[in-house]
């Protein structure tokens, strides 16, 4: 059921986008979307959506285009157009990666607490370690 984009009205179209965007708004939680995108796209189609979001990530990191390239396995192409949406249009791609920076700096601040005892203590009694910062185990 392929329709192309430019054979749809105007009004076609708004209501098309409209219904996507409100769906996927109203999914809350890590594992909705991930049975929502699961459901609604091909495991290609989320494979290169991720991969987007990557190089994303790998530019606003400041990687250079060459790097991307040989890291990822694109071309030059898919990494300037990724460049282009990132600076020509709205900021869509900064805020996901943003909030992805976010929830990744949580995780890992989970698995270092779930980890080590001594972060917990760090944590619960900061002012204890400037008196004896590195304790003999």
């Amino acid at each position: 059921m392929k329709v192309k984009a430019k054979q749809l009205s105007d009004k076609q179209r708004i209501e098309t986008l409209d219904t996507l965007y409100t769906a996927a708004g109203t999914v809350r939680g890590r594992n909705a979307m991930k049975l929502f995108l699961r459901d609604l796209l091909t495991e290609s189609e989320r494979i290169m959506l991720g991969r987007r979001i990557i190089i994303a990530r790998k530019l606003i990191a400041g990687n250079t285009h060459r790097e991307i390239e040989t890291c990822m396995g694109v071309g030059k192409d898919t990494v300037w157009r990724i460049q282009r949406w990132l600076y020509d249009q709205l900021p869509g791609y900064e805020h996901a990666v943003a909030e992805l920076e976010k929830e990744l700096e949580k995780r890992k601040f989970k698995i270092q607490y779930a980890k080590s005892a001594l972060f917990r203590l760090k944590k619960k009694y900061p002012a204890h370690f400037l008196f004896f910062p590195n304790p003999k185990i």
